[in-house]
């Protein structure tokens, strides 16, 4: 007989599926027209169905309902959606990329990274209470990395494609998917100074001592070998001593050697690894267009795996394993000629279930506890605004004419300084700096205050990131519009038209009945074929040549 299963998973996908069939309908105007992509309409649903809401969508209940396993879930999902994208952003920059624009990129992931680094820190000191320098330094390197997912939108969507120029839009792509991977030497030296600091051990063991006094004779005292291991969660976590010459010492030998290093060398075997049995499947014609065009996904998911499990950054690996992926453009070119929607299909869906995911655990009791964190809704609004004029736009502006290549004046450094969104990347690293210290309550004051307010603090940024660069974009093309701003129409190429019923590209015309005519398309296979507008006989020319081949 049938009966009503209202379980989560029934609900989840229904309501996945009921967002992504309603945006569906629209989506040409949502982002074509209204330029909010999909990562602002899908936190927004998130929130409405969430516990605070509809409730629709609790992760807490999930699966076998554990406490605390809605942080372990949303590691989870922020680790697959990120590597995944990670590995798509890779493969669609130009062949060699990174190394052709070595310097820049060494920029971008140094001094630009440990400017905005240290400028969030200084952010957060002045706007949130409780918290120490190191303290801060650690909430700070959780948002210091730009989110690769959000500044695709930047790179690659409608919007870019009319105004943005094509080597700014580059260097963007390029610099949020390497920073991504790369702060975790940023997370990991503010993590090991508070380890290793040496911390007097009536304040370190302030918790443990509270265990003591609730006993019931006042004579039982225990030993400070005790004491410690009460103040520990497990091995591993909380005060260790030592100093800061043995916090330096294990932050290069443990983050820079192990975890940075080996990424580096595990995503470029396999990235190019995949590079040398895709030729070799092609020539042989092993491989189906299906298969060929999913193992960007293929690759994400299994080095997510793979480094989760030896302990690496698999952000890290991901990206360089897409950079390898493509290192001749042989990859890029063929999926170009395969009319590839695969893995912009796969980038739509993952963006949907994340950014959701993100609006239905945003912790909003946590965002004003004046009596507990010291945190108000006038603090941070404060702060993100701050760290949205401060963060990034004094780095870039203090760099940008060492790379006179990618960021030519003033105007596309402020484009590239206001455009470092956070989002996906942030909740990453806070909920792995989660399992880095002990529970809230379980240290000593330091550790207590930080893990007190950096979830809200950085769930809140991510929340205002999302909000203010997603409504920018609208803002900023409307006032583009009102001055008569005219699009770049340089770099035509040709794109087949796939359907008569296919909406014609922003910043596009219609060549004929066959093809469109685009101009500053993002994707190049290699930096060579750049070329200017051409006219109906080169058009003609190319037909021509490629029906004899």
């Amino acid at each position: 007989m049938p009966n009503l299963d209202v379980s989560e998973l029934n609900i989840v996908l229904g309501v996945l599926g009921a967002f992504i069939l309603l945006y569906g309908i629209i989506s040409v105007k949502i982002k074509s027209a209204w330029f909010l992509g999909e990562a602002l309409p899908a936190v927004f649903i998130g929130v409405l169905l969430g516990p605070i809401a509809a409730k629709f969508i609790d992760s807490s209940r999930w699966g076998s309902a554990a406490d605390g396993q809605t942080s372990d879930i949303t590691l989870g999902v922020a680790r697959v959606v990120i590597g995944v994208q990670l590995v798509i952003a890779g493969f669609q920059l130009p062949a060699k990329y990174n190394l052709l624009r070595w310097k820049e990129m060494a920029l971008c992931l140094l001094p630009i990274m440990t400017i905005m680094w240290l400028c969030t820190t200084l952010c957060l000191l002045a706007t949130v209470p409780k918290v120490t320098l190191l303290a801060a330094l650690v909430i700070g390197s959780c948002v210091t990395c730009t989110d690769p997912i959000l500044s695709q939108a930047i790179a690659k969507g409608p919007f870019a494609d009319k105004f943005v120029a094509r080597d700014l839009r580059e260097i963007i792509s390029s610099e949020a998917g390497a920073n991504d991977g790369f702060g975790f030497p940023f997370l990991m030296l503010a993590v090991y100074l508070i380890r290793h600091a040496d911390v007097p051990k009536t304040e370190s063991l302030s918790v443990a001592g509270a265990v003591v006094n609730n006993l019931p004779s006042p004579s039982a005292v225990l030993s400070e070998r005790a004491l410690e291991l009460l103040a520990r969660s497990e091995e591993g976590i909380g005060r260790l001593g030592g100093g800061v010459g043995v916090a330096l010492k294990n932050w290069f030998v443990e983050t820079w050697l192990y975890i940075v290093l080996m990424s580096v060398a595990i995503g470029a075997i396999v990235g190019y690894g995949s590079l040398l049995a895709l030729k070799f499947a092609l020539r042989k014609k092993w491989v189906d267009s299906e298969s060929y065009l999913l193992y960007p996904t293929a690759i994400g998911l299994w080095l997510v795996g793979i480094c989760g499990m030896l302990g690496t950054d698999d952000l890290l690996a991901c990206f360089v394993a897409g950079n390898a992926m493509n290192w001749d453009g042989e990859y890029l070119r063929e999926t170009e000629d395969r009319h590839d929607e695969v893995n912009s299909c796969m980038d739509v869906l993952l963006n949907f279930g994340g950014f959701m995911y993100i609006g239905s655990i945003i912790p909003w009791k946590e965002f004003n506890q004046p009596d507990i964190t010291g945190l108000t809704y006038g603090r941070l609004i404060g702060l993100g605004v701050m760290v949205l004029l401060f963060r990034r736009i004094p780095a870039i502006f203090a760099t940008y004419k060492f790379m006179p290549k990618v960021c030519k004046d003033w105007k596309e450094a402020l484009f590239m300084g206001y455009f470092g969104p956070i989002g996906i990347g942030a909740v990453f690293y806070v909920e792995h700096t989660r399992h880095l210290f002990p529970e809230p309550g379980e240290g000593d004051a330091e550790e207590n205050n930080l893990t007190r307010v950096m979830i809200p603090v950085v769930y809140w940024l991510v929340l205002f990131s999302i909000v203010v660069h997603g409504l920018s974009i609208p803002a900023l093309n409307a006032v583009y519009k009102w001055y008569g701003v005219r699009p770049i129409t340089e770099d035509a190429t040709e794109i087949r038209r796939m359907s008569v019923r296919v909406p014609t590209p922003v910043n596009a015309s219609v060549g004929d009945g066959e093809v469109f005519i685009a101009y500053n398309r993002f994707s190049r296979p290699v930096f060579a074929e750049a070329e200017l507008p051409f006219n109906e006989k080169t058009r003609l020319e190319r037909r021509y040549s490629r029906a004899v081949v």
